[in-house]
């Protein structure tokens, strides 16, 4: 009996299965781990606050990862929209629906505005006036009379979502932030493999080269600028939501640099390293903060420091490139 030769077809599938099938189970698994965290044993609230920063880090990574724009102020987009949320929720009396899209609309307006003034910068340049930009708005937080100064926006409430789901119960509110999450990291997935993402990639690996090809890159970078700044807003209104006030630590340019730290550690321009890196920011702040107090920036820092020597291109950005060392080594074999 003579062995059947495998079609060039057929090989081509079973190729593609051996490639695809590892990373679909492993979001399949994350997936399947966030939607199950509730109920073995992992604080709703907690997994929610990561969720959010989970957020912005991949609206920072839309930016950074994949357009090659470093922003020192990207704190402005999240906590405008976490305060314009809280004080439409609570003294407007705003469905929570509503006063989430008002807080995106809050966030992409600054951005557009910022980035209209930064966008035909580079650089060092570009970097520093996000950073006064968003001093600018944190200064314009602590003195309007609506924002409770110092103090902040206390108490505010989640609300019913569309007026049906409740979203004072925990369950339900880790289940909307969820099925957010997974629509913001499918909305960036998408941006990037269309053919506007292979813009922005073009525009970050070869700037000169892009404008030579005839593409208005200043307009291709503030887009991406405002879509960034959007989803920034977005994770602010959820967060305020789910914890129940806004404050000037979400203004702060410290956060601003946190982003920034929870997108190196995890990978920059990577789909999963901004996650990673923020629930392990957060996961680190909320373990440490009841024992050491303060010196949990130092720890925090240190750890970047480490990592950063140990894995420059972060935890995924490391995998992935072990991943192409080992396949090359294979099609060499």
């Amino acid at each position: 009996m003579q062995a059947k030769i495998p079609t060039t077809r057929s090989r081509t599938f079973s190729h593609e299965i051996s490639r695809w099938t590892p990373a679909r189970l492993a979001w399949g698994l994350g997936l399947l781990l966030l939607a199950i965290a509730p109920f073995i044993g992992l604080y709703p609230v907690f997994m929610m606050k990561a969720m959010c920063f989970a957020i912005f880090a991949c609206a920072f990574n839309l930016l950074l990862g994949f357009t090659g724009l470093l922003s020192f102020g990207h704190a402005a987009y999240l906590g405008s929209a976490a305060y314009a949320t809280g004080w439409l929720v609570t003294s407007a009396g705003w469905p929570p629906e509503l006063g989430i899209l008002a807080g995106m609309a809050v966030g992409a307006g600054i951005g557009l505005l910022v980035g209209l003034i930064a966008i035909r910068r580079q650089g060092i340049y570009f970097a520093m006036i996000t950073l006064a930009m968003a001093q600018m708005v944190y200064f314009v937080c602590l003195q309007a009379p609506f924002t409770g100064g110092e103090d902040g926006l206390q108490g505010v409430p989640r609300g019913k979502l569309l007026g049906l789901l409740p979203l004072g119960n925990d369950l339900v509110m880790y289940f909307f932030v969820l099925a957010v999450f997974v629509a913001v990291f499918l909305f960036v997935l998408r941006v990037v493999h269309s053919p506007y993402g292979q813009v922005l990639k073009a525009i970050r690996e070869n700037e000169p080269r892009a404008i030579s090809l005839g593409y208005d890159v200043d307009r291709y970078k503030l887009l991406a600028f405002v879509l960034s700044s959007a989803l920034a807003g977005l994770a602010g209104s959820l967060k305020t939501l789910v914890l129940g006030f806004a404050t000037l630590s979400d203004v702060h340019w410290s956060l601003s640099g946190e982003v920034i730290l929870m997108t190196l550690l995890g990978g920059m321009g990577t789909f999963a390293g901004p996650v990673l890196g923020a629930i392990t920011v957060i996961g680190l702040q909320d373990m440490l903060a009841d024992r050491v107090g303060s010196w949990v920036t130092v720890i925090i820092g240190a750890t970047f420091v480490v990592c950063v020597v140990a894995f420059r291109r972060g935890f995924v950005g490391e995998l992935l490139a072990w991943q192409q060392r080992r396949r090359a080594k294979d099609l060499k074999a």
